[in-house]
């Protein structure tokens, strides 16, 4: 049996035993955040990034184990597996590798060079390729029949046969590849009379530089115009290079039959080893652009959903419009919508009053406690506009990102809440609820259109989606969910559920009500112990009878806390409102079997806050007073913005004017920067300088680095 255990180990550095436990959790049904929250006397206090780590190489591991199978048995199926081909094969440790060992014994399609063997040329490739010959021209007319008429043909058909081995000669091909790697040129050419059509491509008409330092975005960019038709894209190192390497590798004897040998390793280079290489490196670099947009567009989900959410307040939310109206609903602190209609406070209607008189009505009549405007069309204007109002009480007006939300509005599980009501209250529902709590709304909507990502659409759509979900489960766990109150889409991405118990859990509380302990879940049909083990921890019951039922205290761990609040002679509900008496805590006195001091500290954290919220509670933003059109901005300007999208490149900044400017990596500060998360992040409030305004293309460019007071907070 393979021992993944100790090859994992020996690749990320981590404790045998610890990884062998973190694959028996994965292979018992356990999940990343369940196994880095619950598990950490088992493996070592892994964080999530090196749980799944572990499983994705051990995934890899399996699929090159499959493909060696396969291998062997394609080689012992044709008698030529002999003792030290296989040795080779069983110790290969990549899928190149094995591809490798592999390609002189792949069934082919009819070749150049099988040609020339069914014509009886392959002796003729021996002699030559061992280079003893001193007459090759004589030699080749010994090879002369009905279907090589003549020498140059019996020679050519042998420098195919040669051409072919050459270009799977293990050797051979590290030796292209190293090449590929040390010097290759990714180039890119405008296609012929696409000047016009591919203009958004005009950077890349004529470009060249290095692969190895091609950033992501350059490579994505230069394919996705090869993919439309506008760009011819090659990756290619120095051919005089390689070729007198190959030439060093293979050369070694008489003249005449040595530069045969040379025609035939520049044949095979052109037509088959550099072919066949440059797209192991497109395919490579694919990969890791790929990898690193994905990367980028999930830690900029992670932050879009652990953005700071207002709370369980009564809003009024606006999705702005001129022509068709502002639309207005009113919800209550659950989310549930009280009231609609639509207000014309902008051209053509210009229904001033009116709109006015109608808001104040509402707030008065819902007890309205925040106002949240959707950012798109009509958004500065209508944030003026409530701006100037009066109302009967203070109400803080937040400007929301909303991003998706006609996505949403057209999703079968908006039309599932609201069947009764058009699409347009349903999207100002959306940017309503968006204040309140940003994580429960987005993950409503398929992470591809919130717009925090960088293409997206060409990356790897089962990885990207794969990496998006882990992030929504992370968040979601992270923070924690009201099972009394989450929405079954919520509820799905709890540790251990899944679609359809989340929806168990909302029949069962529609049938019977709130839940009044964790342990009621148990009633839940197909609430077995393992999804209850998993999901258990990360749901919270408000006003439950035992307070650790609203807290991150796993059920498993009850009785330690009953002991720990016995020993302080006082029940849990005293122990966890008296820090003092936490502080008399030793964790030492309760260490025992599988816990250990990582998840009694962990116990100790959570009753001094418990079910506490990591993220920061929503602040009220300005823009600058007067600027609301690209037109209004200037060079010179020092205005404030919002962070709405993190690249690799930069970071995009609304300042209120409908066009996000950009602060390139080389504006974000005054020191090199390397990842712009270092410096920002989505959703912060910050200061830019307008360095260029190109109205005609809509292009700001911003300095962060030239503006005064730029702290690191949401």
């Amino acid at each position: 049996m393979i021992n993944y255990a100790e090859k994992i180990s020996n690749v990320i550095q981590f404790k045998r035993e610890h990884v062998a436990n973190v694959l028996k959790l994965f292979k018992d049904g356990a999940t990343i955040p369940f196994i880095s929250r619950y598990r950490k006397e088992m493996t070592g206090s892994m964080d999530e990034v090196q749980v799944a780590g572990i499983r994705d190489l051990h995934e890899k591991l399996i699929e090159i184990d499959k493909r060696r199978a396969t291998i062997l048995k394609s080689i012992e199926g044709q008698d030529k597996l002999t003792p030290e081909l296989r040795k080779k094969i069983e110790e290969s440790e990549t899928l190149t590798e094995l591809e490798d060992l592999y390609l002189p014994y792949k069934p082919k399609k009819k070749t150049r060079a099988g040609i020339a063997r069914e014509k009886g040329l392959e002796p003729l490739a021996v002699i030559i390729m061992k280079q003893r010959e001193v007459n090759i021209l004589s030699k080749a007319g010994e090879f002369l029949n009905d279907d090589v008429r003549d020498v140059e043909a019996a020679l050519q058909g042998a420098r195919d046969i040669l051409a072919e081995w050459i270009s799977e000669n293990k050797k051979a091909r590290d030796l292209v590849r190293y090449h590929y790697g040390k010097d290759a040129l990714i180039a890119s050419k405008l296609v012929k009379g696409k000047e016009e059509e591919g203009v958004k491509y005009e950077d890349y008409f004529d470009y060249r530089e290095k692969l190895s330092g091609c950033p992501s975005h350059r490579v994505l960019a230069m394919r996705r115009g090869e993919d439309e038709g506008f760009l011819k894209l090659t990756i290619l190192p120095e051919a005089e290079k390689v070729l007198q390497g190959l030439e060093e590798l293979f050369i070694k004897g008489y003249p005449d039959a040595s530069e045969q040998v040379k025609t035939a390793i520049h044949e095979s280079y052109k037509r088959l080893l550099q072919p066949s290489i440059e797209n192991e490196y497109r395919a490579g670099s694919k990969e890791k652009a790929d990898d690193e947009a994905i990367r980028v567009f999930a830690g900029n989900l992670r932050q879009l959903l652990m953005a700071s959410p207002l709370g369980e307040k009564r809003i009024l939310a606006i999705d702005p419009g001129y022509r068709t109206g502002c639309k207005v609903v009113c919800i209550d602190a659950q989310g549930n919508l009280l009231h609609n209609e639509t207000i014309y406070p902008h051209p053509p209607q210009n229904e001033t009053k009116k709109a006015a008189h109608k808001l104040s009505t509402l707030v008065q009549m819902y007890k309205i406690e925040a106002i949240s405007i959707g950012n798109g069309t009509a958004s500065r204007e209508t944030e003026r506009f409530v701006k100037k109002m009066r109302f009967d009480r203070d109400l803080q007006v937040f400007v929301v990102n909303e991003a998706g939300a006609s996505v949403y509005s057209a999703s079968k599980v908006a039309r599932e809440e609201f069947p009764q009501y058009d699409v347009t209250v349903r999207g100002t529902v959306s940017i309503g609820r968006r204040l309140m709590d940003p994580l429960a709304e987005l993950v409503k909507i398929d992470p591809k259109s919130i717009g925090v990502g960088q293409y997206q659409h060409d990356v790897d759509q089962r990885k990207l989606k794969k990496a998006l979900d882990e992030v929504v489960e992370s968040c979601v766990n992270a923070v924690g969910v009201d099972l009394n109150t989450a929405s079954m889409h919520l509820l799905t991405y709890v540790s251990g559920l899944g679609p359809q118990m989340a929806k168990n859990i909302v029949d069962y509380r529609a049938e019977n009500g709130a839940f009044r302990s964790r342990d009621e879940l148990k009633k839940v049909p197909r609430m077995g112990l393992k999804a209850f083990e998993q999901a258990a921890g990360f749901l919270r019951i408000h006003g439950a009878k035992d307070p650790l039922d609203n807290s991150a205290v796993h059920p498993e761990s009850y009785k330690i806390v009953e002991r720990m609040a016995a020993d302080q002679g006082v029940d849990i509900k005293t122990l966890m409102e008296s820090t003092e008496l936490q502080a008399k805590i030793d964790i030492n006195k309760y260490v025992e079997g599988d816990v250990g001091i990582p998840t009694l500290k962990d116990i100790l954290n959570e009753l001094a806050k418990p079910g506490r919220d990591p993220r920061t509670k929503a602040k009220v933003f300005e823009f600058a007073e007067g600027i609301y059109k690209i037109e209004h901005v200037k060079e010179g300007m020092v205005l404030p913005g919002i962070v709405t999208n993190i690249t690799n490149f930069g970071a995009f900044v609304d300042i209120g004017v409908k066009q996000d400017g950009l602060v390139h990596i080389s504006r974000l500060a005054d020191r090199f920067v390397s990842d712009p998360n270092e410096i920002v992040q989505l959703n912060q409030h910050i200061k830019v300088k307008v360095l260029e305004v190109d109205i005609a293309r809509k292009r700001i460019q911003l300095s962060m680095k030239d503006a005064e007071d730029n702290r690191k907070e949401g």
